[in-house]
């Protein structure tokens, strides 16, 4: 694991970094909670959707918000950190030439900067959002959601209640064909102590059906290609 400090619009940003092996592999950005309530990209659910998409072939970065460990600049209620992600993404792309997919992924506030990035960059193919606090920041801001993602939450979570979220949800409209998932982890509190493993097993599972049907429909994409080439062919020559 490379340890980065990427060039950002406060200064300098502290950020990990994992490239995945083969030829164009898709891309993950990873999103840590409120550095006012001591998040950090050393988060324990962070590390473990980091991880996660390590293991699934995703070359794969998270980093420190402005202020935090040692990346510079000061908190800004979350408007500056959109920024920050987005130089980060940025600098993630530049790793990365012609990535076949590009997700998004975060926890608490780094959830909502998440579906907030996900909003301006028409790159972005999928998101797992966990924990969003739709209490503190309405998500009517998907309007319309333009990528299929997950939110998860646990059903013991006082600080971001599951209910606000789902709440909140029926105001989000999504683009035709777009679809957001929704899950709850059974016992888990707001930081998923003891029940990380559950939580994993649940982003998991759906990372791994969507790129099944990304893997499909290339497939697919590609085989139609073949046959309208081949139909371009001239005929043989007939024998005489």
């Amino acid at each position: 694991m490379a340890e980065l400090i990427i060039s950002g619009p406060a200064g300098r940003i502290e950020a990990r970094y994992v490239p995945a092996p083969g030829e164009n592999p898709p891309i993950a950005l990873i999103l840590h909670p409120h550095p006012k309530a001591g998040g950090t990209m050393q988060d324990p659910v962070t590390i473990t959707l980091f991880e996660m998409f390590v293991a699934h072939g995703f070359s794969t970065m998270r980093f420190n918000f402005r202020g935090v460990g040692r990346s510079q600049g000061t908190f800004d209620a979350g408007v500056a950190e959109l920024s920050d992600a987005a130089y980060v993404l940025d600098h993630l792309e530049s790793l990365n030439e012609a990535p076949s997919q590009c997700w998004v992924a975060g926890s608490s506030f780094g959830a909502y900067i998440c579906l907030q990035l996900l909003m301006r960059r028409p790159e972005i193919d999928g998101f797992v959002a966990v924990a969003p606090p739709a209490n503190h920041y309405d998500l009517s801001f998907l309007a319309p959601c333009p990528a299929s993602g997950i939110i998860i939450s646990g059903d013991k979570d006082v600080v971001a209640p599951p209910a606000d979220i789902d709440r909140s949800l029926t105001k989000v409209r999504v683009q035709k064909g777009e679809i957001i998932d929704r899950a709850t982890v059974t016992g888990a509190n707001h930081f998923f102590q003891g029940k990380l493993d559950e939580m994993e097993k649940t982003a998991a599972t759906y990372l791994k059906r969507r790129m099944k049907a990304f893997d499909k429909a290339q497939k697919e994409a590609a085989e139609a290609k073949a046959i309208k080439d081949a139909a371009k062919l001239p005929a043989p020559p007939k024998q005489s």
